[in-house]
């Protein structure tokens, strides 16, 4: 897993061909994490999308909700390169 981890969260920052690319991938990551009820913390600059996962139901501690929505944005990503 390429994500940054600390106890507070887990981040990352995907690179894309373009805006639109990074826009679809935020499109795909939302209905993801409408699925299973788990939000991200993300910014959208041009190609760069930066996401950030904890629990704040938990106190902002990273849970294996956050785990698992990684892992699904890793598989979502993969379609990208």
């Amino acid at each position: 897993m390429n994500w940054n981890e600390s106890p507070q969260a887990l981040t990352r920052t995907f690179m894309f061909r373009d805006f639109r690319d990074a826009f679809a991938f935020m499109t795909r990551v939302a209905f993801e994490a409408e699925k299973i009820n788990h939000h991200p913390d993300w910014q959208n600059v041009w190609n760069k999308v930066t996401i950030t996962l904890s629990t704040h139901d938990a106190g902002n501690v990273v849970t294996d909700l956050d785990r698992e929505l990684a892992q699904r944005i890793d598989v979502i990503y993969e379609k990208f390169k």
